[in-house]
């Protein structure tokens, strides 16, 4: 779940991995299937699948699953058939949040993702509704303690990046998406470890939240990151410490 602070959103992701390795795994493998299924099982040839298989490898997923997907992608396996679908609301004090899902059942997921909405305190809305609150960019973080910025910072510029910044214990890059693969290699050449690449929604604005609404936007992420449907969820939230710890 991607809120204000992605170097949060890591750490709230590679700690909950342990509790929910099998859901992540099934996630992980259905990006890959999807990317497969779209552009050939290839990574060379197939960037999106290459970035999908790289995602899964950086939280471990077995090499024998990532095979199977992309076999059943290709046809070599029977497998099943998924689409990819934007589901948009508000979270508790008027957060913005955008779904991005794979399913093999849209009522289904639209149905559950009203429920988890709803028992948040907020409310499954149109298409539409708060995509116009996010923009779309590629998102490096690197820690901050393994690189100095000056060098971070000049490597990423000449790259393409259009932003740079520091986050807590990382620095975040940010670069329009079709500058991805420049700045990924860039940072690849000059041996920069990449905690995590990704292209990801920004959002333009912050919410603050009280620390009731904060404790119930914490919820609404847990719940959507345990719906298997559910790839990636971003919002727009400020949650304060006190509800975070």
């Amino acid at each position: 779940m991607a809120g204000h602070s992605h170097s949060a959103n890591i750490a709230h992701r590679k700690g909950a991995v342990d509790a929910k390795r099998g859901k992540l795994f099934s996630k992980l493998c259905r990006a890959i299937f999807v990317a497969a299924r779209a552009g050939g099982g290839d990574p060379d040839s197939n960037l999106r699948l290459r970035y999908a298989i790289d995602k899964a490898r950086s939280y471990s997923c077995p090499k024998d699953n990532i095979e199977r997907s992309i076999k059943k992608a290709t046809g070599e396996l029977g497998g099943e058939n998924y689409e990819e679908v934007t589901y948009e609301g508000y979270g508790p004090g008027g957060v913005a949040v955008l779904c991005e899902a794979l399913t093999d059942n849209r009522n289904r997921t639209a149905s559950e993702l009203r429920k988890i909405f709803e028992v948040c305190g907020g409310n499954l809305g149109s298409t539409g509704c708060v995509s116009y609150l996010f923009t779309y960019k590629g998102v490096f973080l690197i820690e901050a303690k393994t690189v100095a910025e000056e060098r971070l910072m000049e490597v990423a510029l000449e790259a393409g990046a259009d932003d740079f910044k520091r986050v807590e214990d990382y620095f975040e890059v940010t670069c329009d998406p079709k500058e991805f693969e420049s700045v990924r290699k860039a940072f690849e050449a000059e041996k920069i470890a990449v905690e995590s690449a990704e292209t990801s929604y920004i959002p333009t604005n912050a919410v603050d939240l009280d620390l009731e609404n904060g404790k119930r936007m914490l919820r609404l992420r847990d719940l959507l990151d345990e719906n298997e449907d559910v790839q990636n969820a971003y919002s727009n939230d400020n949650i304060p410490e006190a509800a975070m710890a």
